[in-house]
């Protein structure tokens, strides 16, 4: 497991970028980049349960570690969605689970420092290197009032 790190300054306020990153209908579209249509089941607060979906309804099953509006929120990701049933046993899962994803919004001035941090597995790194930086400049065209 690896833990990467990427990072965007958003000149916008903290809340407007938390609002931004976690409401339904812009996490639709700064997420587009990891896939076309995903979406989110469940709530952002601390101790929920939460499924990140494709279209199709597969995806990956987590709960909501830490959730300190409009600073930090902690995703511990405990598995996949196949077939409509969450999979936190099989050994597919008990490989890499659990695994986080954090992100931390900070004020820089007028602007917001953002930085994910994400345990991820060797094979998925170059996908992740690659999508993360356009996921983050969507959400900050979003947040900035902008096309990406």
């Amino acid at each position: 497991m690896q833990q990467l790190t990427f990072t965007t300054l958003i000149r916008a306020p903290r809340e407007r970028v938390w609002d931004t990153m976690l409401e339904d209908p812009t996490y639709r579209e700064w997420t587009r980049p990891f896939c076309e249509g995903s979406y989110y089941e469940g709530s952002w607060d601390e101790g929920s349960t939460i499924r990140f979906l494709s279209p199709s309804g597969e995806g990956m099953v987590a709960t909501i570690a830490r959730s300190q509006r409009p600073e930090f929120v902690s995703i511990k990701h405990l598995g996949f969605v196949a077939n409509g049933k969450d999979d936190t046993e099989s050994e597919a899962v008990t490989s890499w689970a659990p695994a986080y994803e954090n992100y931390r919004l900070e004020t820089e001035g007028d602007a917001t420092r953002v930085t994910v941090t994400q345990d991820m597995q060797e094979d998925y790194v170059a996908m992740m290197e690659d999508k993360w930086p356009k996921a983050l400049e969507a959400l900050r065209a979003l947040c900035e009032g902008r096309k990406a």
